[in-house]
């Protein structure tokens, strides 16, 4: 392998649950539109999801601009967005993989596929470290004010992003490029050389998808819903029904279990790539 020569690779990330605990509205949203509990706000969208016949992701979508008391506009979802808290480790965390990667000569990028607002995440502390985003987002009128759901990431259609990145495709309407047939020796990320990272039930169809076409999947969980059957249940099927390669809690400093976990996924796509480490390196 040449000195210069350089392999692309991805981590994908979902967000509710994986970078931040619980959903993005939970934390000051939805209380500043009047739920002091959040599940109250849940309960009433998979109610309304069933009486619609309709999908859960639309429903509270519509049920945030319907329930709010201002007008929602997308300045004021990035300021909720900049409140969202992180878990462990997660500031640090990009520049640790980056550079990691770089060292191996991997050219690392980050991604998030996530059913949450595309308009928190971009406000978030952490927006500037992703390549792209692709999360569910909101239209907007002449005055700004949010009218009709534009994108609404779901449980399957998260798997038509992952192909996005595949291809190297950095947005969500160019439909011609993504049906495009591309040989999978020319696209931009194959998947062998893909990480995704998700908290579960949502992201079990881009688990097994990225799982099936080579690549690696990571299960993780709050480290403070352990203790709970309902967290244990999850991740007991998850391994059980075969769809993720590794399970971890959602907590990246720097030594921690998903740490390393992701440091040796790296390493063995640098190995494979032709990479070979010095003598002392572990990967």
């Amino acid at each position: 392998m040449n000195e210069q020569t350089t392999t692309r690779a991805a981590i994908v990330y979902d967000f509710d649950g994986t970078l931040s605990p619980g959903s993005m509205q939970q934390h000051s949203y939805l209380p500043e539109i009047g739920y002091a509990d959040p599940s109250q706000f849940w309960e009433e969208v998979k109610e309304e999801t069933k009486q619609q016949d309709g999908d859960e992701i639309l429903v509270y979508m519509q049920m945030m601009v319907r329930k709010s008391r201002e007008p929602v506009t997308r300045q004021r979802l990035r300021s909720h967005g900049s409140a969202l808290p992180l878990f462990d480790g997660v500031i640090s965390w990009f520049d640790r993989m980056n550079t990691f990667a770089g060292e191996r000569r991997i050219s690392l990028e980050h991604y998030v596929v996530s059913s949450g607002l595309r308009e928190m995440i971009e406000g978030c502390s952490i927006r500037e470290q992703f390549a792209a985003i692709f999360a569910s987002g909101f239209a907007y009128d002449h005055d700004g004010w949010a009218i009709w759901p534009s994108v609404a990431v779901n449980y399957t259609n998260k798997t038509q992003f992952l192909f996005r990145i595949n291809k190297g495709i950095s947005n969500t309407w160019d439909n011609v490029a993504i049906n495009r047939w591309v040989p999978m020796s020319e696209r931009a990320v194959p998947f062998e050389r893909m990480i995704f990272i998700g908290d579960g039930d949502t992201d079990i169809p881009s688990m097994k998808m990225v799982r099936f076409q080579g690549g690696c999947a990571i299960a993780v969980f709050d480290p403070g819903e352990w203790p709970k059957q309902a967290t244990q249940n999850k991740i007991g099927r998850l391994i059980a029904e075969n769809r993720a390669n590794y399970v971890a809690p959602a907590d990246y400093p720097e030594g921690g279990q998903l740490d390393v976990t992701v440091r040796g996924v790296l390493g063995r796509i640098a190995r494979e790539a032709g990479y070979r480490p010095n003598a002392g390196e572990t990967s």
